[in-house]
């Protein structure tokens, strides 16, 4: 295990010359907004995410503007962000805010988690990146820094208790600093100590690194499952959501039937939708997005 003393401090004054200029990180931005976007960059490139982000906030620049907007208006916005439940979470979110919190967004990390869809990631995400709270930020990225910088192990396996301890235990002190450290190491892990090829000649604290130290080990657990994308459900539920997306009204299911060949896993995921809130049938048979 590497001495940890400095190691925040040092990733803190790494970031302040290397960190991506994203929108939801320059000042000014509310914690609204920075929810909004913790929300769509779970499991989705950043870069797809920066166009709907911008979209969505000159539309709905509070929870109240979401709150009233239609679950159908909601869906359209998405687009193709992908794991389209996520945009009826956040608006179920918005109306939870505006019902109990008067329309803020709490800073309360307990207040936080009991929105609907927010987890102890996402909550204390808006709590140290919308807030300026130095709360521990812990995602896949961080974990992977952590199990690398401090354990000497290639990745992190699965997620444990003691992650949260860690990620606190490196913060500098300051709470403006500590608040920096945690995108400090979301940036590093995806930057510089990426998954497969870590670019450790750029890192800035590669010498004092215990994988590296130890000969960068390889991965001795279970391989890492690569999830694809052609052919599963989630490509068929993306087709049928496309047309519905693209229509002015109700569709009849012959139109559904062509966006998929495959007439069992369609109907198994036009279900699916129904089933999740997404899609909606009419009295005569039709599909719509929900009202």
């Amino acid at each position: 295990m590497s001495s940890t003393a400095g190691l925040g401090d040092a990733l803190v004054d790494w970031y302040d010359t290397a960190a991506r200029d994203l929108p939801w990180r320059r000042p000014g931005v509310d914690p609204w907004a920075v929810l909004v976007s913790e929300v769509m960059l779970q499991q989705t490139p950043v870069a797809r995410v920066e166009p709907v982000w911008a979209d969505w906030m000159a539309r709905w620049p509070t929870p109240a503007d979401l709150a009233a907007a239609s679950p159908a208006e909601v869906i359209r916005a998405w687009g193709k962000l992908g794991y389209p439940r996520r945009a009826l979470r956040l608006r179920e979110t918005a109306v939870a805010l505006v019902e109990r919190h008067g329309g803020a967004v709490p800073a309360d990390v307990a207040a936080l988690e009991a929105l609907p869809g927010v987890g102890t990631y996402t909550a204390r995400a808006v709590a140290c990146f919308g807030h300026g709270q130095p709360q521990p930020v812990v995602d896949t990225n961080v974990r992977r820094v952590v199990a690398r910088l401090v354990h000497g192990r290639a990745e992190a396996g699965t997620a444990r208790a003691s992650d949260l301890a860690d990620v606190a235990g490196l913060a500098p002190a300051g709470r403006e600093r500590a608040c920096r450290f945690s995108v400090a190491a979301m940036e590093l892990g995806a930057l510089v100590c990426v998954a497969r090829t870590p670019r450790c000649a750029v890192c800035p604290v590669r010498d004092r690194c215990a994988w590296r130290l130890a000969g960068s080990p390889a991965h001795d657990g279970p391989a890492r499952r690569v999830q694809r994308f052609a052919g599963t459900d989630r490509q068929v539920r993306g087709r049928l959501l496309d047309v519905l997306r693209a229509a002015e009204g109700p569709v009849a299911a012959p139109l559904l039937d062509a966006a998929w060949d495959d007439a069992a896993q369609r109907a198994r995921c036009l279900d699916s939708l129904l089933a999740d809130g997404l899609v909606e049938q009419t009295p005569d048979g039709r599909f719509t997005l929900p009202a």
